[in-house]
């Protein structure tokens, strides 16, 4: 099995990040860090009125991330595989949509100066999946303030999301196109996967469930 001591999932809002980060730290016995969104007090008031809340929304984010990433290393928790259900980089992907560009300006001094004290993942596995499927699971799991997301807002994110992790190089990177698969339900989907994760990535990888396309 591939030696990944930190991996770190990541995808867009209904993706089913949090869900995968959970089984695969349960698979691997390791210790698993989950953003906290529930606690950032601005983000009901942020999907009511983004413009208004966005910079708050967003600062609160960077700092909690920051505070999570700094504590695992303070702790020395890097001796025990470590799975998170985030990317700190993704915090960006958030800022450049909502952000104006005097926000922006300020977003980036605070975060250039946060990212020189953080760890780097092994190994980062990117849930990409449709917009329309994001919605369907968004409503399926019946957050109450996520019920007044924006769609074209939601389909802006997902685009980000394809085009950062198009262009990602900073380590290895697992695709996974998840339209078509079921790791929560489907125990053959999830096996696969697991497979997958167990073996050496260099550079990006697609994965492709046994019998499906990419595309």
């Amino acid at each position: 099995m591939a030696d990944y001591r930190y991996i770190a999932v990541d995808g867009p809002i209904g993706v089913g990040k949090t869900s995968f980060a959970k089984v695969l730290a349960d698979h691997l016995g390791a210790f698993l860090v989950l953003e906290s969104s529930n606690d950032n007090p601005f983000l009901p008031d942020f999907y009511k009125n983004r413009s208004k809340f966005a910079l708050q929304t967003q600062l609160f984010f960077l700092v909690a991330r920051y505070q999570q990433q700094v504590k695992l290393q303070s702790h020395d928790l890097f001796m025990q595989k470590i799975i998170t259900d985030y990317t700190f980089e993704k915090d960006r992907l958030f800022a450049q949509i909502n952000l104006n560009e005097k926000e922006m300006f300020l977003y980036d001094k605070i975060s250039e100066m946060l990212m020189r004290s953080i760890p780097h993942p092994d190994l980062v596995i990117y849930l990409q999946a449709s917009t329309e499927n994001l919605i369907s699971r968004i409503r399926k799991r019946g957050v109450p303030y996520e019920r007044s997301i924006d769609i074209n807002y939601l389909d802006e994110l997902n685009e980000a999301y394809n085009f950062f992790f198009f262009n990602y190089d900073a380590g290895p990177l697992l695709v996974v196109k998840t339209d078509e698969i079921d790791f929560v339900e489907n125990h053959d989907d999830l096996a696969d996967l697991l497979a997958q994760i167990s073996k050496p990535i260099k550079g990006t990888h697609y994965y492709v469930p046994p019998g499906r396309s990419f595309l």
